[in-house]
């Protein structure tokens, strides 16, 4: 199965880089600077158990289709993903979108139609270092796909044999649309924390008002959810709690970004959640005096 990996950053970088070593066929779309910076040092992933170098394929330009194209943007760089991505889809194409929220599952089918666009999600602490390489901070990794629709659909199984057996964790799933809700719930809740409150969690727990703060904003994001029709599962709840009342110095991405003075994926993630509380009447303050703070933040970069 040939294999398109759009984005060669901490996510991309990982996810393909770790199929390419498995010995797949994985081709990397980037950016013309990053092409020159992976010809130069190579795709490096250093992680708890070791550093690893990779020679990838890299291309900058299309001009034929894939089996499978996994898609590891930001939310603000999908828009020049699907401008080029074109001649990449074939007949039989599955996208794998592993971005955050949900918009962009509305955007792809638009743009390439729902008989190639599925579900993603995935999990794993990653960044890149000050010379471009993948760092993966601790032993979470993991990549859930799945269709969308509620047909059986035949190219499962290949597909799940192309992502399988490559050092990550990886199923699909016929609920994925649910577990991107899951995803997306913990990873506001987070987000809105930390880039609200500017400190990791743990630093915020340890702070007058800071439990408190942190159960209600946790109680909006989950009362949005469940008015969408999306109730997160008891385990995603528990996971959520863990991850909230940690005294551990745990940031998000997005928090990295803010304090590095990068775009952050205000709109993607705390913002399209505030406007799903709003269409569903659910009062959702805390959410969005984050996504306040973050848009201010934006119109002044």
């Amino acid at each position: 199965m040939r294999i398109l990996v759009a984005g060669a950053g901490a996510t991309g970088g990982y996810f393909g880089g770790r199929l390419a070593q498995a010995g797949r066929d994985v081709t990397f779309l980037v950016r013309e600077g990053r092409q020159a910076r992976l010809a130069e040092r190579g795709l490096r992933i250093v992680s708890p158990s070791g550093e690893t170098k990779l020679t990838p394929r890299t291309i900058n330009t299309l001009d034929d289709a894939y089996d499978l194209v996994l898609i590891a943007v930001k939310s603000y760089a999908l828009d020049a993903v699907i401008a080029s991505l074109a001649p990449a889809v074939g007949e039989r194409t599955v996208i794998v979108p592993l971005l955050n929220g949900m918009r962009h599952l509305d955007t792809l089918t638009g743009a390439f139609g729902p008989e190639h666009v599925w579900g993603g999600l995935c999990m794993i602490h990653g960044t890149l270092n000050e010379h471009g390489d993948v760092v993966q901070m601790s032993d979470l990794h993991r990549l859930v796909f799945g269709p969308l629709g509620d047909a059986a659909d035949d190219r499962v199984d290949a597909v799940a044999a192309a992502l399988g057996d490559a050092g990550f964790d990886s199923r699909p799933s016929p609920h994925i649309r649910a577990e991107m809700w899951e995803k997306w719930v913990l990873l506001a809740t987070l987000g809105a924390a930390t880039t609200l409150l500017r400190g990791p969690i743990g630093a915020i727990n340890a702070a007058p008002g800071g439990p408190a703060f942190h159960r209600a904003l946790t109680a909006e994001a989950i009362a949005v959810a469940t008015a969408a029709g999306f109730p997160p599962r008891p385990q995603a709840v528990a996971v959520l709690g863990e991850t909230m009342t940690s005294t551990e110095p745990r940031t998000s991405s997005m928090y990295r970004d803010l304090v590095a003075g990068l775009p952050v994926e205000a709109d993607a993630i705390v913002g399209d959640l505030v406007a799903e509380a709003t269409r569903h009447g659910v009062a959702t303050p805390l959410l969005s005096a984050a996504y306040t703070a973050l848009s201010i933040y934006q119109a002044g970069r």
